[in-house]
């Protein structure tokens, strides 16, 4: 339970855009010092909560993301579960929906708030887009009601909005609103005042705080389009050591019905090989057999991925690929809501 006088939050700084400030004499953009946060940005004094910093050393560029580094960042939230009341991530934009969906999966039970931000221009810019994002994320970090957190889940702060992590993808390069979750509304909307969307965001199960840190990558993206080659659909899925592909499908989950391409698509998934069915659309769900062009890829074995992200699928892959189990329990958990990251609409 926090202490309701002064909550604490750990800011966990990996790299990234939002933590660069100008030096005053060279010009350049440097590293902002969180050891001296409250100096710095002495607004953060009335919010009245503890906040302590973390840096990875070396900081790492959201292009340059990788597993090892998730589990870095899980360990380190492990690490100081019980000595903060929520954390707060600061992260490049460019992979930061990657990393936040992996972490839901990772951190199984989490009953805290983990909220990852950060921003597309340098907290040391004048018109920076970081500073409120940054100060959104403390306070939703540090929102507790009764001993219980109002967001007890992995989540997304950018442009006055908070989404859940796993239903999040990135959306613009250039715009403060870089963020859509297209199939889930907001978990909170940051106006005058913050107001919660109680009734979307998972409620705490208060059991222990559990780490996945199997994570297995041998999984691939098959986007298709109109004109795609068997030599590519085969390409892809004769890769060495293939276990999982996310296969981006057109509107609801349609597929080419060329003879070739369900034999490729058949021969993959008996091969072992689970394709996991997404849309290609920044808003629906796959319904596998709603049109005639995706009833055969229900016949052969393909798992309809519903609503689910492309981001939100990989990482669900590489969590479930690493953890052991059967193709058996695998193709059924792909077909569930594990941290609420789809909505189950009916059998696919």
């Amino acid at each position: 339970m926090p202490n309701s006088n002064n909550p604490s939050v750990l800011v966990i700084y990996t790299g990234g855009t939002i933590g660069m400030i100008k030096d005053t004499i060279t010009g350049a953009l440097r590293p902002f010092d969180w050891d001296h946060l409250y100096r710095q940005m002495p607004v953060l004094e009335n919010l009245r909560c503890k906040i302590d910093s973390y840096s990875f050393d070396p900081l790492i560029d959201s292009s340059d993301m990788n597993p090892s580094f998730w589990v870095r960042l899980a360990d380190v939230i492990e690490q100081n579960y019980e000595s903060y009341d929520g954390f707060v991530v600061l992260h490049g934009t460019d992979t930061m929906a990657y990393t936040a969906s992996m972490l839901s999966f990772m951190l199984e039970n989490l009953n805290k708030p983990v909220v990852f931000t950060g921003s597309q221009l340098p907290m040391g810019v004048i018109r920076t887009d970081g500073r409120e994002n940054f100060i959104a994320s403390i306070e939703i970090a540090t929102a507790y009601e009764e001993g219980t957190p109002l967001v007890p889940e992995v989540c997304i702060c950018f442009e006055n909005k908070l989404f859940r992590a796993n239903r999040t993808i990135k959306f613009n390069a250039e715009n403060f609103d870089a963020f859509l979750s297209g199939n889930y509304p907001p978990l909170a909307e940051v106006g005058i005042h913050i107001k919660y969307n109680r009734s979307h965001i998972l409620k705490p199960n208060f059991r222990k705080l559990r780490i996945h840190r199997g994570i297995d990558t041998n999984v691939a993206v098959l986007r298709l389009f109109p004109g795609i080659s068997p030599g590519t659909v085969c390409g892809i899925l004769n890769i060495e050591g293939l276990k999982g592909v996310v296969l981006e499908t057109y509107g609801s989950g349609n597929a080419p019905t060329d003879q070739w391409f369900l034999d490729a698509i058949g021969k993959a998934i008996e091969r072992g090989i689970h394709v996991y069915n997404v849309t290609q659309c920044k808003s629906g769900s796959v319904e596998i057999g709603l049109y005639q062009t995706s009833v055969s890829l229900g016949r052969i074995g393909v798992t309809g991925g519903y609503d689910i992200t492309t981001e939100s699928a990989l990482a669900k892959l590489m969590f479930l690929l690493g953890m052991g189990l059967d193709n058996k329990q695998i193709n059924a958990l792909l077909g569930q809501s594990l941290r609420g990251e789809l909505t189950v609409t009916k059998e696919n």
